[in-house]
């Protein structure tokens, strides 16, 4: 998972050095979810909506889509942002909220990973919601 995500923050850097000096200058950073808002089940074949609220650490920060990487049942969910890096950033957090759809394909239990950040370690922390199917 980290050299997927490494990876990918790599690419997304590189991509965003490219080009002339009159374009803005963008980094992409992978955000924490705040708080996620999951069914307390699912019926199998039915489609669903997962909420989550992040926050966007300054101005600066602009939503750019939902990370979401899936894997047998586990779901992992982060938050894509785009960091302007050529003007001045306004210090206010702002928390945003975005929803998802869901279409319920697997019989067996969901599980969510909603990121949380890293530790000390350099380990990713997750918060772990299991939705049964019934």
């Amino acid at each position: 998972m980290k050299k997927l995500v490494f990876l990918f923050l790599s690419v997304l850097l590189f991509q965003s050095c490219l080009g002339d000096d009159d374009t803005p200058k963008y980094n992409y950073e992978l955000l924490t979810i705040d708080e996620a808002q999951t069914p307390d089940s699912f019926i199998y074949g039915e489609t669903y909506d997962i909420t989550v609220k992040y926050s966007l650490p300054n101005s600066c920060y602009f939503f750019n889509g939902l990370y979401y990487d899936y894997q047998d049942t586990i779901r992992v969910v982060a938050i894509n942002a785009r960091v302007r890096l050529d003007v001045d950033c306004t210090e206010e957090i702002v928390q945003e909220e975005y929803t998802f759809p869901v279409k319920v394909t697997q019989e067996k239990d969901y599980v969510f990973k909603f990121w949380k950040g890293v530790d000390d370690d350099g380990e990713n922390i997750f918060e772990e919601v299991v939705v049964p199917v019934n």
